[in-house]
């Protein structure tokens, strides 16, 4: 009987031991969902000191903020900027013994009842409010006393600006130029009647008119005045085919029938609006026709005119985006040429190319082209159209101009891809002079960059972080980037006793074998490396930019995702933007690409480092440009991507905004865009797909989504579909946050998710 109780009791311990790993291993049960939904609420308020708000002295010199600690402390730091000193900016312990004495009631060094202070006294003293007194504290003795009611827009007073004059107001005598029809001196109105464009002279009520050929499908519109007002240019216009996209509300709020909207919405290849430029003479009446073909792309231009008021220049970007121009035009007899003539064999990318900054001191500009493989800034000779020099070189790129100095002419500019082995997607902040010299990066350090300059702009404050990095806040100078202090690092103490896991930067070699692609690693917080764990991946692959997020952030949707039981990924592949040329043009006619023979690497690099990464249980998913991306994963590379979740996919590019897909797949529509159709490749569809898509999207027309669900109704396929009732772009809200999670539970994970159906206690 003993050996049999042995017996039974070892057969026990063997069926348990077997169980032990499958239950362990278990994952996307109800408190994986618990802990994801909780991760926003256990992560909030656990960093300190992230942001630094600096409150400058009129001097430029000083300036003060507060920082905000854990348990609700707080403490304000003053700073001397040409000392290099940092310090309080008062004695906390006296000033809240003397103020509670003062008030009657009991507060706190670490815990004053103020948010901002005032210096007064040449520094001696500081004023604040406490509920609806005004105070001041004597630095020197400490003594405190009440001086008066709280300013009125501390006690829900409106605050306007200074002056008095509440921004966006107009004077009542400052004639109207928004709408282009009073002349700038207020002496002329022009104004479209029948088609045609008139005049008439506030010294009169006679009408003249400038035109007769208007017609109702060829008519005049969009007047802009010359700032001397004597001329004035209008556009003889044919309107493009304005045809409709059609949204069905089917639950109005309100209830009743379901409700129709139409809105136009021009798609790749439909005939758009074209404009013939005109000038006018306002007091000879005659009219100039512009030596220029119709512009067809971009709506009516901004005119820049020159000082004489004899000639201006606008920017033009033909349809297709591969020719971008500045263009001079002379008023007197019409006569158009060429500043700046760019053609590309692809694209000319708008979103990078930025604004033309023009020199009217010396009647230059400064050009950003990616005529060298990189985005560079070039000067240009407006008179002749010459290129005077290239201003910036090298293999990286400008991201944008945030200042221009004409009378020391110098740029001050954003850069990515500046220091080698740093992530090139890190802003850094530069200067340069306008013939290429004196190029000097005022914020070298490992990290993406944002400054705030003093009002004299002798100061600035960097603050930089990475995913892996908490904010760092230094005081350095303007002239040469040199550290004037360190101000503060963020403190994520409170944040790390969570048992957060911070994302991991991770980089490997694109497809050329020689590219580094970037991306982030999101793990559980209770990951164990001794497992194996699913691969999900976040995609957004639209070319106009990049979309790694650079900055640390204690949240993240992707971390969140991962607490079920995944590896969350995301990464920037060949084909999105702000790298050189070549990386970008990989798109060019050909979205299906995605960069996914970059990520697919990039992937299997990451679980090569990290063998509880399984690169055999991979999924996707992504929206808008993203959608098209995840559910194209799973079309054309169905040998790595096994699930997908795509929401309000752009997945036919003939059947989206033009003005976005012209750009990448080109101008006309040809047989490449099939060939990067979800619609028309919906046959190959391998693996798990989940669509969703909101009713009421008014980016992406819905249909985009349900010609697909008709096309692989047709290939005879399964796939899981989602339709929000009044939901908009991105619809699906918690719902469908929850519906994407069971989904990848269920197929890259195996189990089923809980059972939301059932009623507690039942």
């Amino acid at each position: 009987m003993k050996n049999h109780k042995v017996l039974n009791l070892a057969k026990l311990l063997w069926v348990l031991l077997l169980l032990a790993p499958a239950t362990l291993l278990a994952q996307g049960g109800r408190a994986d969902y618990e802990r994801a939904d909780q991760l926003r609420s256990l992560t909030q308020g656990k960093v300190f000191k992230a942001q630094l708000n600096p409150n400058w002295f009129d001097d430029g010199r000083k300036f003060w903020y507060r920082n905000d600690l854990r348990d609700e402390a707080r403490e304000f730091i003053l700073v001397d900027a040409v000392e290099g000193t940092r310090r309080p900016a008062f004695n906390h312990r006296r000033l809240a013994r003397a103020l509670s004495q003062a008030a009657g009631e009991s507060y706190a060094a670490d815990k004053l009842p103020f948010d901002n202070i005032q210096f007064t006294d040449d520094g001696g003293a500081i004023e604040f409010d406490v509920e609806d007194a005004r105070w001041k504290c004597d630095l020197n003795t400490y003594e405190c006393t009440k001086i008066g009611p709280a300013p009125e827009w501390r006690r829900g007073e409106e605050r306007g600006p200074r002056g008095g004059q509440r921004r966006g107001q107009r004077r009542g005598d400052e004639p109207r130029r928004g709408d282009g029809t009073a002349s700038p001196d207020g002496k002329w109105t022009a104004f479209i009647k029948d088609y045609n464009l008139y005049l008439r002279s506030i010294y009169s009520t006679d009408e003249f008119q400038l035109t007769d050929d208007g017609v109702e499908n060829h008519y005049y519109s969009s007047v802009s005045w010359a700032p001397d007002s004597r001329r004035l240019v209008a556009y003889h216009t044919e309107p493009g085919d304005n045809k409709e996209v059609y949204l069905i509300q089917s639950s109005p709020p309100e209830g009743g029938r379901a409700q129709l909207r139409t809105r136009s919405y021009d798609l790749p290849g439909d005939k758009l609006t074209t404009r013939e430029m005109y000038v006018f003479h306002a007091e000879t009446k005659n009219r100039i026709k512009v030596d220029l073909e119709p512009i067809d792309f971009g709506g009516a231009p901004r005119l820049r005119w020159k000082a004489d008021n004899n000639s201006f220049t606008f920017e033009r970007t033909d349809r297709g985006h591969q020719r971008f121009r500045v263009i001079e035009v002379n008023a007197e007899d019409g006569e158009a040429r060429n500043v700046i003539d760019e053609k590309a064999e692809t694209f000319i990318d708008s979103w990078k190319r930025g604004k033309i900054q023009y020199v009217d001191s010396t009647n230059e500009l400064i050009w950003a082209s990616e005529r060298d493989g990189w985005n560079h800034l070039y000067l240009v000779d407006i008179n002749t159209g010459a290129v005077k020099n290239q201003i910036t070189k090298g293999q990286w790129l400008v991201r944008g101009i945030d200042r221009v100095d004409e009378e020391k002419r110098q740029i001050w500019f954003r850069t990515g891809g500046l220091v080698k082995d740093q992530d090139p997607y890190l802003i850094h902040y530069c200067r340069i002079n306008f013939d290429g010299t004196g190029f000097i990066d005022l914020t070298a350090a490992d990290g993406n960059h944002s400054i705030q300059y003093s009002p004299d702009r002798k100061y600035f404050i960097d603050t930089y972080s990475r995913n892996d990095l908490p904010p760092v806040h230094e005081l350095r100078r303007a002239a040469d980037g040199s550290l004037v202090c360190e101000l503060e690092k963020a403190d994520i103490t409170d944040l790390q006793e969570t048992g957060w896991v911070m994302p991991e930067v991770f980089r490997a070699k694109g497809r050329d074998g020689q590219t580094d692609i970037w991306g982030i690693i999101c793990r559980p917080m209770n990951y164990d490396s001794s497992k194996k764990y699913p691969v999900i991946e976040y995609i957004y692959a639209g070319p106009h930019g990049s979309h790694v997020p650079k900055n640390f952030s204690a949240y993240s949707s992707m971390q969140a995702l991962a607490e079920l039981g995944f590896i969350v990924v995301q990464c920037d592949g060949m084909g999105t933007s702000n790298r050189s040329k070549a990386f970008h043009d990989v798109c060019w006619q050909n979205l299906k690409d995605a960069g996914f023979p970059d990520r697919i690497l990039w992937i299997q690099a990451a679980a090569r480092k990290y063998p509880y990464m399984d690169a055999g249980r991979v999924g996707i998913y992504g929206t808008s440009a993203g959608g098209q991306n995840a559910m194209g994963a799973v079309l054309f590379h169905p040998e790595f991507y096994k699930a997908a979740v795509a929401n309000c996919g752009c997945h036919d590019n003939r059947m989206d905004k033009a003005s976005w897909n012209e750009q990448w797949m080109g101008y006309p529509v040809g047989e490449h865009y099939a060939e990067s159709s979800n619609v028309d490749n919906a046959h190959l569809l391998q693996g798990k797909l989940f669509l969703i898509v909101g009713e009421l999207d008014t980016n992406v027309p819905p249909e985009s989504t349900l010609r697909v669900v008709d096309a692989l109704i047709k290939a005879q396929k399964d796939f899981e579909l989602l339709f929000v009732p009044n939901g908009g772009h991105g619809a699906g809200g918690p719902y469908g946050e929850r519906r994407k999670r069971d989904f990848f539970v269920r197929h890259l994970l195996g189990v089923e998710p809980p059972e939301w159906n059932k009623i507690e206690g039942n």
